[in-house]
Parts: structure tokens; sequence; C-alpha cells
């Protein structure tokens, strides 16, 4: 063995091993091999010296260093095997093996085991057995360890039937628990579904002679989350898995990437390949295995002979089989360009996979659509985008081969890009997908579904681009609807849906609805009720396939309410202009009992919205807080600070003043906002009016109380967050200057700005506060004293102050 005397000792080694590791000029498949075999000729010279000449025992590596993949820090796993003849000897010689590998620092899964105790652990334990079907000899009795892989490969293939079912299941648990690597902004490079442990898996359905992966692109996606994991190791310095956020420019650098969303990229393309194959494989597994339950049954009642497998037509060319879509016999890919479309969308309706060889096949045969598409590939497409939930996996198989790209070049700049967004659950194709997937269960309510699903797929294409996704997407939805077939109108329409796709949650989480330049803006950008009824589903559908955080029954209501709005100005309706907007009878009551008592008064009433069926609980939406207090300084941001205190996180925030009835001195501030608790139950209305009396008159200092609060809990520090920003919207209002505040979300973030906007002495009408994961969005209405918007300069010189207080 080459430079077995060199490395024998542990310092030879360990030299040795640093030296390859700093070799830039190998790297991934090579320097695992290399590694692999140095630490072959170490463990066999270790082996050597502690049984010279020995028979009856040998040291085998099982696992990934079995398959001679070590990583830098990977773990050694090794078996000693032995044939029970010298059981002092053996021990001994377990001793001169372990302890120089700890002595290194280096991890070690190891067992000292007999044949027969071996074969009987892998029956008991699923994973030493797939750990033994790689075992590799490393030194001693080869006849031993070829007899061991003999007999544990017979036991896998006797056992498969009764052993992979249970080896599936394991895959699903683990997928369960640690997500799909293809969308996970820190994924676990071994444990997520689409990673190493599910490459393993394969290999071992594979051994097992009963089904095979497919093999094309495996081993490379395969290799290449190995060397994301050796130049993790590398740059930590520690055996992770793991790929942190922190940690992933670091990891771009040492693999040659541009940035970490190019490394999250080629992660994801890899575990997609992963995964699908996964996905064919254990299909095939099932089929199999029921096959040979049912087939002595079908031999006995037809008297020997294989039957027929039974096809059922399910479209021109495509017909079922055996639960799976395939080609018809007599169809032709090369000469039927819209067949993939067609067989795609019979697979989706009918809810069952696409037979792998049958997408090849049509991938291999492809042509590319004329331009503009046949009505009938139009159609076809339609059908797959409207087909739901089974529309996902029809359309993954359509991609793994190729044939979504080539219908739709401007897919490849979407096609596995991460969103670094804590909100997103999806990569941006995926979460493309999956609006479409929404969007086909509002087509009933709305009079053009085609334009709606074209909509939910395009609509975040832009992202492919850089600048405003919306405006660059605007131009490629327009291109690729012309393309698909649309007529001209058709196609604006839809391009204005994508332009346009984030406007109606942004202005009614962000803006006003009670001013007539809000609705009018949205009305104007629109155009037409019937792009306003698309434009609303196409909102409902992005949020619920973005995640949970992105939509909610308080962000429904205030899109109802602006679609509302926003409809009867369509209709040719103006909208009320909120200076003549007469308060209520409970507004003025509590009115009145302020200035009776000099005091805040305030009530709490539950918001709910009605519920979908008659024995649903209704869905709450938040709380009305409703508080009157005499006109002074310093409201907001006590109760901005009081809220922060009882941890009730504010929706919205209106502030006005009232005229009070003729005869009564002084003047009233209203405050009607929309509050909901972060968790528990809400606090005591007489609670919150005490501790805001005290926060008014100066003996509850809300800071000190908000820092003590943070130092007993204080919170875990992530990535570091970038820096607020507050800028100042133009012409977003006739009464009111609106500045926009982006920030890190955070308790008691409207207790500062409140206080910011106080020292800058201008007035807040309105707040509209707006929280995506851990970001926030608030929006504030604010004027002079005399109730004016504040003119240009003295805007930007107000949105500067405020900044550089949230940044202090």
């Amino acid at each position: 063995m080459h430079g077995q005397a060199e490395n024998s000792g542990p310092g030879g080694y360990a030299a040795a091993r640093l030296r390859l590791l700093n070799e830039k000029a190998r790297s991934g498949p090579p320097r695992r091999s290399a590694l692999a075999g140095l630490t072959d000729d170490w463990l066999a010279g270790l082996f050597a010296a502690g049984a010279p000449g020995a028979r009856g025992v040998s040291l085998v590596a099982v696992g990934g260093y079995g398959r001679a993949e070590l990583s830098p820090r990977s773990d050694l796993d090794l078996l000693l095997l032995h044939d029970g003849s010298a059981a002092d000897t053996v021990s001994a010689l377990a001793d001169r093996l372990w302890y120089p590998v700890w002595d290194l620092g280096l991890a070690l899964d190891h067992s000292v085991r007999t044949p027969a105790e071996a074969r009987r652990t892998a029956g008991e334990d699923l994973k030493v057995q797939l750990g033994l079907l790689d075992a590799r000899h490393i030194a001693g009795d080869l006849g031993l360890t070829t007899a061991l892989r003999t007999t544990v490969l017979a036991d896998w293939r006797n056992q498969a039937p009764k052993r992979l079912p249970a080896l599936r299941e394991l895959c699903e648990e683990r997928a369960a628990r640690q997500g799909e690597l293809q969308y996970l902004l820190e994924p676990d490079l071994k444990e997520a579904r689409g990673g190493l442990r599910d490459a393993t898996a394969l290999r071992a359905v594979a051994a097992s002679w009963l089904a095979d992966a497919p093999r094309e692109g495996l081993a490379e996606a395969r290799s290449g989350l190995l060397d994301v994991r050796d130049a993790l190791h590398l740059t930590t310095g520690r055996a992770t898995d793991r790929l942190a956020l922190q940690e992933q420019d670091q990891v771009a650098a040492e693999l040659g990437l541009l940035d970490a969303d190019a490394l999250l990229r080629q992660v994801y393309e890899a575990a997609r390949v992963i995964a699908y194959a996964g996905d064919v494989t254990w299909r095939e597994v099932g089929r199999v295995l029921r096959s040979r339950s049912v087939r002595p049954r079908l031999r006995a009642m037809l008297g020997g002979g294989k039957p027929a497998p039974e096809r059922s037509p399910l479209a021109e060319g495509v017909v079922e089989q055996d639960g799976e879509v395939v080609l018809a016999r007599a169809a032709r890919p090369d000469r039927d360009p819209v067949l993939p479309l067609r067989a795609a969308a019979a697979a989706a309706q009918a809810g069952l996979p696409l037979n792998l060889h049958a997408v090849r096949r049509m991938a291999a045969g492809a042509r590319v659509l004329p331009s503009p598409w046949p009505a009938e590939a139009r159609q076809q497409l339609l059908t797959l985008l409207g087909s739901g939930r089974p529309t996902v996996d029809v359309w993954e198989a359509l991609e793994a081969e190729g044939l979504i790209s080539l219908l739709l070049p401007d897919w490849d700049r979407v096609r596995c890009r991460p969103q670094r967004n804590a909100v997103h659950l999806w990569t941006v194709d995926r979460h493309l997908i999956e609006t479409a997937v929404r969007a086909s269960a509002f087509t009933r309510r709305v009079s053009r579904p085609d334009l709606l699903l074209i909509a939910a797929l395009l609509h975040d294409i832009g992202k492919g681009w850089p600048g405003d996704h919306s405006v660059a997407g605007e131009v490629i939805a327009r291109d690729v609807a012309a393309r698909i077939g649309f007529d001209p109108a058709d196609v604006t329409v839809i391009a204005t849906l994508v332009r346009h796709h984030l406007l109606l949650v942004e202005t009614a989480t962000r803006r006003d609805l009670d001013d007539p330049a809000t609705v009018r803006s949205v009305a104007e950008a629109v155009g037409s009720p019937g792009t306003l009824e698309l434009l609303h589903a196409l909102t409902e559908a992005d949020a619920l396939a973005t995640g949970p955080a992105a939509w909610s029954s308080w962000r429904a209501a205030l899109v109802a309410d602006l679609v509302k709005r926003v409809s009867a100005v369509l209709a040719g309706q103006a909208p009320p202009d909120p200076e003549e907007v007469l308060p209520t009878a409970q507004h003025e009551r509590l009115a009145l009992e302020a200035v009776a008592t000099g005091a805040p008064v305030l009530s709490l009433r539950a918001q709910t919205e009605p519920a979908a069926e008659p024995s649903d609980d209704p869905e709450p939406l938040g709380v009305e807080l409703l508080i009157a207090v005499p006109e002074q300084a310093g409201v907001l941001p006590a109760v901005a600070g009081v809220l922060a205190l009882h941890r009730l996180t504010v929706r919205t925030a209106e502030l006005r003043s009232l005229d009070l009835p003729d005869g009564v001195d002084g003047s009233v501030l209203l405050l009607d906002w929309r509050v909901a608790a972060e968790y528990g139950s809400l606090p005591q209305a007489a609670r919150l009016r005490a501790d805001l009396v005290r926060a008014l008159d100066g003996s509850l200092d809300i800071s000190a109380r908000l820092a003590e609060r943070d130092a007993a809990y204080p919170r875990r520090r992530g990535v570091v967050a970038p820096p607020p920003r507050v800028t100042v919207a133009p012409a977003a209002s006739r009464h009111a200057t609106v500045i926009e505040v982006r920030a890190q979300d955070a308790p008691g973030l409207l207790f500062r700005i409140g206080r910011a906007l106080e020292d800058a002495a201008v007035r807040v009408r309105s707040a509209h506060v707006s929280t995506l994961g851990a970001n926030a969005v608030d929006a504030f209405y604010v004027t002079q004293e005399r109730g004016v918007p504040l003119p240009g300069e003295e805007a930007v010189a107000v949105a500067r102050k405020l900044e550089e207080a949230l940044r202090a």
C-alpha cells in the first residue's frame, strides 16, 4: 500500500491529511477518494502492527467510508469482523485501532462483530443493514470480508419485499421532520428530502434488484451535494451538514461560485434530481410489489401465463396502465407537438403520475410549438394548470426532462431560484405553480378563469431579471401570453395583472382606505371591473401560495374592503371625503365621557369574519380598540407603548380630532385601532386604561419597562438585519403626507416611531401596520399642526430624522 510506512503513525497521517485538504488543485470526488485511500493506508498500518499475520479477523469500512466518500470532517464507520476464535486478541486489536482515531479528534462509529452477529444485527436494524451494503475491505482476512458482503447482499435481496417498505417509511418520516432540501433556506444536506440519505436509499433499492432509480444525472447530483458538504466542512471546521445562512457566502467562495444564491440554486438543482428519482423509484417499487402479490392469484385463475396489462384511453395518444399515464402504442411524439401538454393535462385531470419512460420518449421527440400556439395547446395548458394539487407532480415530471423549458424558455431564469425571505416557503418556480394550484380553486368566482390561471403562472416570472420584478414581469408576460395565443386585449389584461399583482394587498395594508386618493389610484391602475375581479383572486392565490404569514383573515378583510371601494369608483361613484365622515354615536359617547372625566376612556370589541359554513365558528379578525383622550401631546407613543407592554400587536391605527356638540368645551382626540394579542388572552380594558393614564402623566416609564423586558428575555441573534429605511411616498394622498417605514419587527417599534414623530412636531392622522415574517412595513399619514400635508423638503427632513432615530 502506498505511503503505509510514512503514514502509519498518527502524526504522519495527520500531516498528510492536512496537506491533502489544503490542496486547492484537488477537490470533489478525487479528494474524497484520496482521503479515503490515505485513511485506509493508516488504518491498515495500525491493523498490521496490532495483529501481524492474523487470520479470521478483518477491518471493514461501511457506510459513507465504505463508499470511499470521506468529506473533511466525516465520521469513520468501521467494523472489526472476526470469526470468534480469538476474542481476547480481537479486543486488544480494537483498542489499538480506535484509540489513535479518537486521539486525532476524528469522529468514529465502530463495532466488533462476528459475521453471524453482523447478519443478525442487520436483520434487526435497517440502518445497520444499509451501512453493510457498502462494506469495503481495508485490512486482514479478505475472505472473511468477501463472505460477509455476499451473504449481506443475498439477505437484502431475499428480504427486499419486506424491508423496502420499511425503508420507504424511514425516508418519509425523515422528510416530514427535515423538510425538502430543494426549498429550504438553511437546508440539511444529508437528512432533508432530496439529500444524501435519499441518494443512499436509492442505491439500496438498486442493490435489491427489485427496481432501479433513473440514472441520468443522479450520480452528478449526489456528487454535487458532497462537494458542497466538503466546502462546508472546510470553511466551518466542523462536522456539520446544515448549510446555515451566515456560512453560505464562504461556502460559495470555496466552490468558486458567484454568491450564496448561486450556491443554493446548485443545491436545489441537485436535490430536485434526487427527489424526483426517489418519487419514480418508490412508485416502481410499489408497482412491482403489488404485481407480485396479485400475479399468483391470477395465474391460478387463468391456468398459468402472464396476463397483459390493462390499458384505458385517457386522451388522444395517451392511456392509463398500472396506475400511471403512458403513451399509446400509436403515439408519435415527433409528429404531435401538443402531445406533452395533452398527456400532462390528462394525467393531472386523472390524478395519476406520468410514466418516466413516457416523459423521456416525449422529450426525445419533442418539437417547439409554433408561435402563436395552436388552440389545442393553449387549452391543454389551461387544463393542466386548472387541475389543482395533481398539477405539481405532473409539472415536475415535465420539468425534470426539460419539457417546460422547451414550452416556456423564460422559465429557466426562475427555475430553482431561492427567495431569501422567511415568509416564502418555496423557490420562485415552485411558488408560481403553487399559485396556479391555489388559483384553480377560484376559477368559479371569476368570469375569465383562463386569464387568472395564466397570470398566476407568470406573476413572478420577472424575478429572474434585474430591477422591479413586477415591471420586468409585465414585459415577459406580454410576450409569453401572445406566444401562447391570447388575443391583444387578453394579453393586456394578463400583463396588467402581472404588473399590479401586489397592488391590492400593499395598498390595503399600508394605505388609508378612507382617503379618496388611495381608492382612485387603484381604480386607475386596474382600469375595469373584470380586471379588478381577476386581480382580487390572484392576490389571494399568490398570498396563500407564499406561506401562512402572508395571508390572514385580517388581510383578506382589508383587501375585500378595498375591492369594494374600487368597484364603486369603477361603477362611477365618487369615494366619500374623510373630512365629511361623521362620528358615530359610540364615538360621541366616549368623547363626552373623556371631556367629563379629563382622562382617557376606552372600549374593546372583538371583530369577526362570518363563518364559511353555518356550523363553523366565526373567525377572529382582531379587536377594535376605541380610545378617546382629551387632546394633548404624546398620545400616539403613549398608546403604542402601553399596547407593547401588554403584548398587543397593532394592525391599523387612526387618529383624529372630534368636533364636540355645541356647549361642550375642550377638544378630544379619538383613536380607532385594530389590535391582536401576540399570545394568550386580551388584557382587561381597565388595566389598559390605568397604564395609559400613567403613561400620559409621565409616571410610567415605557422605555425603561420595555428595556427591562428585553433584558430579561433576550431575543436570539441570528442573521444581522438590514438597517431601517424611511421614505416619503409621492402623491399618495391629498390630505396628508405618507411616510413609509421598513424595519425589523420588534416589540415597541411603533412606540419608538410614535415618539420620533412626536419629536418632529408632526400630527399623525393614521397608521397602517403590516408585518411579513420579521419585516415591518408601516405607513404613517402625517400633517402639520394645522392639518395640511408637509411641504416636500420638510417631509424629507422628517423621514430622515425618523430613520436616524430608528438606527440609533
